[in-house]
């Protein structure tokens, strides 16, 4: 029993350890912003949400990714996108990678272990709303978390929160 314990105890240790150091970082993806007016699609795994998914109607994943895109709040598209930017630099464990009038791309950060996350938004100058993509560097599911991330973004988006 003492060995099992032990065991566990540096099982959790070598994680947190990994964590530290990034281990669970992943890799920035190199094929990340826009091509053709496009976002990258979903994930072909259940780790990712994007408000694109109608522009790939057989992908696998399609019903698990679907998401609403962020409203322009009466903005024109280069004034919500910095105003966006301006929420995500306030927003804890997210850091703006680019930001640009057209196209924002950030990474978040899972508090213990360091995990990241790619989000992608785009409005082109005669956009109708902000498109948006979240998604997962590392594993095969996420468990909402990146519906909830956005989620949770959109409320602060909408009430005009920047905290």
């Amino acid at each position: 029993m003492k060995i099992f314990l032990l065991g566990c105890l540096l099982a959790v240790v070598a994680v947190l350890a990994g964590a530290r150091f990034g281990l669970f970082a992943g890799q920035r993806p190199h094929d990340l912003g826009v091509a053709d007016g496009r976002l990258k699609a979903p994930a072909v795994t259940p780790n990712s949400v994007s408000s694109q998914t109608a522009l790939h109607p057989d992908h696998p994943q399609a019903d698990y990714a679907r998401i609403a895109p962020l409203a322009l709040r009466g903005q024109p598209p280069a004034a919500a996108m910095q105003a966006l930017a301006g929420l995500l630099r306030t927003t804890p464990g997210i850091t703006v990678i680019v930001a640009r009038d057209d196209y924002i791309h950030a990474e978040a950060r899972t508090p213990w272990l360091g995990f990241v996350d790619d989000l992608e938004f785009h409005a082109a100058g005669d956009a109708a709303a902000i498109d948006l993509r979240s998604a997962s560097r590392l594993g095969r599911k996420d468990f909402g978390v990146n519906r909830r991330r956005i989620e949770a973004l959109r409320g602060r988006w909408e009430t005009g929160a920047l905290r």
